[in-house]
Protein backbone atom coordinates (compact mmCIF):
# COMPACT_ATOMS: atom_id res chain seq x y z
CA UNK A 1 0.00 0.00 0.00
CA UNK A 2 2.71 2.49 1.06
CA UNK A 3 4.78 1.76 -2.07
CA UNK A 4 1.76 2.59 -4.24
CA UNK A 5 1.22 5.82 -2.28
CA UNK A 6 4.81 6.89 -2.83
CA UNK A 7 4.47 6.23 -6.58
CA UNK A 8 1.23 8.23 -6.61
CA UNK A 9 2.87 11.15 -4.78
CA UNK A 10 5.82 11.09 -7.20
CA UNK A 11 3.58 11.10 -10.27
CA UNK A 12 0.60 13.21 -9.18
CA UNK A 13 2.10 15.42 -6.45
CA UNK A 14 -0.99 14.95 -4.35
CA UNK A 15 -2.10 12.75 -1.44
CA UNK A 16 -5.08 12.92 0.92
CA UNK A 17 -4.77 13.60 4.65
CA UNK A 18 -5.10 9.89 5.39
CA UNK A 19 -2.47 8.92 2.81
CA UNK A 20 0.00 11.53 4.04
CA UNK A 21 -0.49 10.38 7.64
CA UNK A 22 0.22 6.76 6.66
CA UNK A 23 3.55 7.70 5.09
CA UNK A 24 4.53 10.19 7.78
CA UNK A 25 4.27 7.64 10.60
CA UNK A 26 5.85 4.71 8.73
CA UNK A 27 9.56 4.50 9.60
CA UNK A 28 10.02 1.56 7.20
CA UNK A 29 9.39 3.66 4.07
CA UNK A 30 11.76 6.50 4.94
CA UNK A 31 14.49 5.54 2.45
CA UNK A 32 12.04 4.85 -0.37
CA UNK A 33 10.30 8.15 0.34
CA UNK A 34 13.61 10.03 0.30
CA UNK A 35 14.65 8.39 -2.98
CA UNK A 36 11.36 9.37 -4.64
CA UNK A 37 11.70 12.94 -3.32
CA UNK A 38 15.26 13.09 -4.65
CA UNK A 39 14.07 12.06 -8.12
CA UNK A 40 11.36 14.74 -8.08
CA UNK A 41 13.91 17.30 -6.89
CA UNK A 42 16.25 16.40 -9.75
CA UNK A 43 13.46 16.58 -12.34
CA UNK A 44 11.95 19.87 -11.22
CA UNK A 45 14.73 21.98 -9.68
CA UNK A 46 17.85 20.25 -10.97
CA UNK A 47 21.13 19.29 -9.36
CA UNK A 48 22.25 22.72 -8.26
CA UNK A 49 22.15 23.67 -4.58
CA UNK A 50 21.47 27.29 -3.66
CA UNK A 51 23.74 28.58 -0.90
CA UNK A 52 22.35 31.66 0.83
CA UNK A 53 24.45 33.71 3.20
CA UNK A 54 22.75 34.18 6.57
CA UNK A 55 23.24 37.49 8.42
CA UNK A 56 21.86 37.32 11.99
CA UNK A 57 21.79 41.04 12.65
CA UNK A 58 19.88 41.27 15.96
CA UNK A 59 18.80 38.86 18.68
CA UNK A 60 16.45 41.37 20.32
CA UNK A 61 12.80 40.24 20.16
CA UNK A 62 9.50 41.68 21.32
CA UNK A 63 7.74 38.29 21.15
CA UNK A 64 7.73 35.60 23.83
CA UNK A 65 7.49 32.28 21.96
CA UNK A 66 7.95 29.45 24.43
CA UNK A 67 10.32 27.43 22.21
CA UNK A 68 12.74 30.21 21.22
CA UNK A 69 15.92 31.28 22.96
CA UNK A 70 15.48 34.85 21.68
CA UNK A 71 12.15 35.21 23.54
CA UNK A 72 11.57 38.56 25.24
CA UNK A 73 11.60 37.18 28.79
CA UNK A 74 14.88 35.27 28.46
CA UNK A 75 17.10 37.28 30.79
CA UNK A 76 20.11 35.00 30.30
CA UNK A 77 20.78 35.72 26.62
CA UNK A 78 23.36 38.40 25.73
CA UNK A 79 21.50 40.81 23.46
CA UNK A 80 23.12 42.51 20.49
CA UNK A 81 22.37 44.56 17.40
CA UNK A 82 24.66 44.92 14.41
CA UNK A 83 24.63 48.46 13.10
CA UNK A 84 24.06 49.36 9.45
CA UNK A 85 27.69 49.75 8.36
CA UNK A 86 28.66 46.38 9.80
CA UNK A 87 25.63 44.69 8.19
CA UNK A 88 26.68 46.17 4.84
CA UNK A 89 30.25 44.98 5.39
CA UNK A 90 28.96 41.43 6.02
CA UNK A 91 26.86 41.60 2.85
CA UNK A 92 29.89 42.76 0.83
CA UNK A 93 31.92 39.86 2.23
CA UNK A 94 29.09 37.43 1.41
CA UNK A 95 29.19 38.68 -2.18
CA UNK A 96 32.94 38.16 -2.17
CA UNK A 97 32.56 34.57 -0.94
CA UNK A 98 30.32 33.87 -3.94
CA UNK A 99 26.84 34.10 -2.46
CA UNK A 100 24.10 35.48 -4.73
CA UNK A 101 21.51 35.83 -1.93
CA UNK A 102 21.74 37.12 1.63
CA UNK A 103 19.19 36.16 4.28
CA UNK A 104 18.68 39.00 6.77
CA UNK A 105 17.40 37.41 9.96
CA UNK A 106 16.63 38.81 13.40
CA UNK A 107 14.23 38.66 16.29
CA UNK A 108 11.27 41.04 16.10
CA UNK A 109 13.43 44.05 16.92
CA UNK A 110 11.51 47.25 16.34
CA UNK A 111 14.68 49.35 16.55
CA UNK A 112 15.07 48.17 12.97
CA UNK A 113 12.08 50.06 11.62
CA UNK A 114 11.02 49.57 8.02
CA UNK A 115 12.59 52.94 7.19
CA UNK A 116 15.92 52.06 8.83
CA UNK A 117 15.99 48.64 7.20
CA UNK A 118 15.02 50.08 3.82
CA UNK A 119 18.16 52.23 3.79
CA UNK A 120 20.24 49.09 4.38
CA UNK A 121 18.37 47.06 1.74
CA UNK A 122 18.87 49.71 -0.93
CA UNK A 123 22.63 49.57 -0.32
CA UNK A 124 22.67 45.76 -0.50
CA UNK A 125 20.74 45.80 -3.78
CA UNK A 126 23.56 47.91 -5.24
CA UNK A 127 25.76 44.82 -4.71
CA UNK A 128 23.58 42.77 -7.10
CA UNK A 129 22.40 40.40 -4.37
CA UNK A 130 18.95 38.91 -3.88
CA UNK A 131 17.58 39.61 -0.38
CA UNK A 132 15.51 37.36 1.84
CA UNK A 133 14.10 38.91 5.02
CA UNK A 134 13.20 36.94 8.13
CA UNK A 135 12.20 39.53 10.73
CA UNK A 136 8.73 38.42 11.83
CA UNK A 137 5.38 40.16 11.82
CA UNK A 138 5.10 43.68 10.44
CA UNK A 139 2.26 45.74 9.00
CA UNK A 140 1.25 45.71 5.33
CA UNK A 141 2.74 49.21 4.99
CA UNK A 142 6.08 48.09 6.45
CA UNK A 143 6.23 45.02 4.20
CA UNK A 144 5.46 47.32 1.26
CA UNK A 145 8.31 49.70 2.13
CA UNK A 146 10.75 46.81 2.48
CA UNK A 147 9.63 45.30 -0.82
CA UNK A 148 10.07 48.63 -2.59
CA UNK A 149 13.55 48.95 -1.04
CA UNK A 150 14.61 45.67 -2.66
CA UNK A 151 13.54 42.69 -0.53
CA UNK A 152 12.81 39.75 -2.85
CA UNK A 153 11.76 37.03 -0.46
CA UNK A 154 10.34 36.79 3.03
CA UNK A 155 10.55 33.84 5.39
CA UNK A 156 7.77 33.74 8.01
CA UNK A 157 7.37 30.28 9.47
CA UNK A 158 3.87 29.39 10.63
CA UNK A 159 5.53 26.81 12.98
CA UNK A 160 2.19 24.97 13.26
CA UNK A 161 -1.19 25.31 11.55
CA UNK A 162 -2.92 23.96 14.69
CA UNK A 163 -4.41 27.25 15.91
CA UNK A 164 -4.74 26.22 19.58
CA UNK A 165 -1.18 24.88 19.67
CA UNK A 166 0.10 28.00 17.90
CA UNK A 167 -1.47 30.33 20.44
CA UNK A 168 -0.27 28.15 23.34
CA UNK A 169 3.31 28.18 22.02
CA UNK A 170 3.24 31.88 21.01
CA UNK A 171 1.57 33.73 23.90
CA UNK A 172 0.20 37.13 22.98
CA UNK A 173 0.32 36.34 19.27
CA UNK A 174 -2.61 35.70 16.94
CA UNK A 175 -2.78 32.82 14.46
CA UNK A 176 -5.13 34.90 12.32
CA UNK A 177 -2.56 37.69 12.15
CA UNK A 178 0.15 35.22 11.12
CA UNK A 179 -2.03 34.12 8.23
CA UNK A 180 -2.76 37.74 7.34
CA UNK A 181 0.97 38.52 7.24
CA UNK A 182 1.59 35.62 4.84
CA UNK A 183 -1.24 36.83 2.62
CA UNK A 184 0.10 40.41 2.68
CA UNK A 185 3.54 39.18 1.60
CA UNK A 186 1.99 37.28 -1.31
CA UNK A 187 -0.07 40.33 -2.32
CA UNK A 188 3.07 42.48 -2.37
CA UNK A 189 4.88 40.12 -4.73
CA UNK A 190 7.44 38.59 -2.38
CA UNK A 191 8.56 35.02 -2.81
CA UNK A 192 6.91 33.66 0.32
CA UNK A 193 8.68 31.24 2.62
CA UNK A 194 7.15 29.52 5.62
CA UNK A 195 7.58 26.25 7.49
CA UNK A 196 7.07 24.16 10.60
CA UNK A 197 8.81 23.17 13.79
CA UNK A 198 8.63 19.39 14.14
CA UNK A 199 8.10 17.95 17.61
CA UNK A 200 6.46 20.80 19.49
CA UNK A 201 4.86 19.51 22.72
CA UNK A 202 1.24 18.60 21.92
CA UNK A 203 1.76 18.47 18.15
CA UNK A 204 0.06 15.56 16.36
CA UNK A 205 0.71 13.73 13.10
CA UNK A 206 -2.64 15.06 11.91
CA UNK A 207 -1.52 18.64 12.46
CA UNK A 208 1.75 17.99 10.57
CA UNK A 209 -0.27 16.60 7.65
CA UNK A 210 -2.37 19.74 7.70
CA UNK A 211 0.81 21.82 7.68
CA UNK A 212 1.84 20.11 4.43
CA UNK A 213 -1.56 20.70 2.85
CA UNK A 214 -1.55 24.32 4.05
CA UNK A 215 1.83 24.96 2.40
CA UNK A 216 0.49 23.45 -0.80
CA UNK A 217 -2.74 25.48 -0.61
CA UNK A 218 -0.86 28.80 -0.38
CA UNK A 219 1.67 27.64 -3.03
CA UNK A 220 4.60 28.53 -0.75
CA UNK A 221 7.79 29.32 -2.65
CA UNK A 222 10.06 28.09 0.14
CA UNK A 223 9.38 25.73 3.06
CA UNK A 224 11.80 25.48 5.98
CA UNK A 225 11.36 22.44 8.21
CA UNK A 226 13.34 21.93 11.40
CA UNK A 227 13.19 19.78 14.52
CA UNK A 228 12.20 21.28 17.87
CA UNK A 229 15.32 21.48 20.05
CA UNK A 230 14.51 22.45 23.67
CA UNK A 231 16.40 25.46 25.00
CA UNK A 232 17.25 25.41 28.71
CA UNK A 233 16.45 29.11 29.03
CA UNK A 234 12.82 28.71 27.87
CA UNK A 235 9.61 27.30 29.40
CA UNK A 236 10.01 24.15 27.24
CA UNK A 237 13.44 23.31 28.68
CA UNK A 238 12.40 19.85 29.90
CA UNK A 239 10.51 18.73 26.78
CA UNK A 240 11.61 16.02 24.36
CA UNK A 241 13.64 16.86 21.25
CA UNK A 242 11.89 16.60 17.88
CA UNK A 243 12.48 13.39 15.93
CA UNK A 244 15.06 13.69 13.14
CA UNK A 245 13.55 10.89 11.06
CA UNK A 246 10.04 12.32 11.27
CA UNK A 247 11.49 15.65 10.15
CA UNK A 248 13.24 13.95 7.24
CA UNK A 249 10.02 12.21 6.12
CA UNK A 250 8.26 15.57 6.33
CA UNK A 251 10.86 17.14 4.00
CA UNK A 252 10.50 14.27 1.51
CA UNK A 253 6.70 14.52 1.47
CA UNK A 254 6.89 18.27 0.94
CA UNK A 255 9.12 17.76 -2.10
CA UNK A 256 6.77 15.12 -3.51
CA UNK A 257 3.74 17.40 -3.14
CA UNK A 258 5.50 20.68 -3.99
CA UNK A 259 8.03 19.77 -6.70
CA UNK A 260 8.98 23.36 -7.61
CA UNK A 261 9.47 24.76 -4.11
CA UNK A 262 12.81 25.72 -2.62
CA UNK A 263 13.37 23.50 0.44
CA UNK A 264 16.37 24.12 2.71
CA UNK A 265 18.40 21.56 4.62
CA UNK A 266 18.39 23.42 7.94
CA UNK A 267 21.29 23.75 10.35
CA UNK A 268 19.10 22.49 13.22
CA UNK A 269 19.05 19.06 11.54
CA UNK A 270 22.82 18.81 11.88
CA UNK A 271 22.55 19.50 15.60
CA UNK A 272 20.74 16.16 15.91
CA UNK A 273 22.79 14.09 13.47
CA UNK A 274 26.27 14.54 11.94
CA UNK A 275 26.22 15.33 8.22
CA UNK A 276 22.44 15.68 8.35
CA UNK A 277 22.31 18.52 5.82
CA UNK A 278 23.80 16.24 3.15
CA UNK A 279 21.25 13.53 4.01
CA UNK A 280 18.41 16.08 3.75
CA UNK A 281 19.79 17.34 0.42
CA UNK A 282 19.46 13.72 -0.75
CA UNK A 283 15.88 13.57 0.58
CA UNK A 284 14.40 16.40 -1.49
CA UNK A 285 16.09 19.62 -0.31
CA UNK A 286 17.93 22.04 -2.61
CA UNK A 287 18.93 25.03 -0.43
CA UNK A 288 21.44 25.55 2.40
CA UNK A 289 21.91 28.76 4.39
CA UNK A 290 25.46 28.93 5.75
CA UNK A 291 26.12 31.63 8.31
CA UNK A 292 28.11 34.69 7.22
CA UNK A 293 27.73 36.46 10.58
CA UNK A 294 31.12 36.83 12.24
CA UNK A 295 32.63 36.37 15.69
CA UNK A 296 30.69 36.27 18.93
CA UNK A 297 27.40 37.23 17.29
CA UNK A 298 27.08 33.60 16.16
CA UNK A 299 27.18 32.34 19.74
CA UNK A 300 24.75 34.99 20.95
CA UNK A 301 22.11 34.17 18.30
CA UNK A 302 21.06 31.29 20.55
CA UNK A 303 17.76 29.99 19.20
CA UNK A 304 18.53 26.53 20.59
CA UNK A 305 21.51 24.82 22.30
CA UNK A 306 24.23 22.92 20.45
CA UNK A 307 23.98 25.03 17.29
CA UNK A 308 26.45 23.81 14.67
CA UNK A 309 29.39 25.76 13.24
CA UNK A 310 29.32 28.49 15.92
CA UNK A 311 33.14 28.59 16.04
CA UNK A 312 33.60 28.47 12.25
CA UNK A 313 34.44 31.49 10.10
CA UNK A 314 32.17 32.39 7.17
CA UNK A 315 34.89 31.23 4.76
CA UNK A 316 35.09 27.86 6.50
CA UNK A 317 31.28 27.52 6.32
CA UNK A 318 31.22 28.27 2.59
CA UNK A 319 34.11 25.94 1.78
CA UNK A 320 32.75 23.14 3.98
CA UNK A 321 29.26 23.27 2.50
CA UNK A 322 30.52 23.61 -1.09
CA UNK A 323 32.65 20.51 -0.56
CA UNK A 324 29.72 18.56 0.85
CA UNK A 325 27.55 19.54 -2.12
CA UNK A 326 30.21 18.35 -4.59
CA UNK A 327 30.70 15.11 -2.64
CA UNK A 328 27.14 14.00 -3.53
CA UNK A 329 27.44 14.83 -7.23
CA UNK A 330 25.61 18.17 -6.98
CA UNK A 331 26.99 21.64 -7.61
CA UNK A 332 26.65 25.09 -6.09
CA UNK A 333 24.30 27.26 -8.13
CA UNK A 334 25.64 30.38 -9.77
CA UNK A 335 22.26 32.14 -9.89
CA UNK A 336 20.12 33.90 -7.29
CA UNK A 337 17.91 30.89 -6.72
CA UNK A 338 14.45 32.19 -7.46
CA UNK A 339 11.81 29.51 -7.53
CA UNK A 340 11.52 27.46 -10.71
CA UNK A 341 8.06 27.43 -12.27
CA UNK A 342 6.78 24.50 -14.31
CA UNK A 343 10.22 23.23 -15.21
CA UNK A 344 10.51 19.51 -15.70
CA UNK A 345 13.63 17.88 -17.11
CA UNK A 346 12.99 16.85 -20.69
CA UNK A 347 9.92 19.01 -21.14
Amino acid sequence: MQHALIRKAEQEHWLSEEELAMLLVDVSVEEELAAAADRVRAAYVGNDVHLRGLIEFSNVCRQNCKYCGLRRDNGKIERYRIEAEEILALARKAKGYGYRTVVMQSGEDMYFSAERLSDILREIKQMDLAITLSIGERSFEEYKLLREAGADRYLLRIETTDEKLYERMDPGMSFANRLRCLQNLRTLGYEVGTGSLIGLPGQTIRSLVRDILFFKSIDADMIGIGPFIPNGDTPLAGEATGDFHLTRRMVSLLRLLMPEANIPATTAMETLMPNARVLILQSGANVVMPNVTEGDYRRKYALYPGKMCVADTPVQCMECMSGKVRSIGRYVSGDKGFRHHNHVAGS
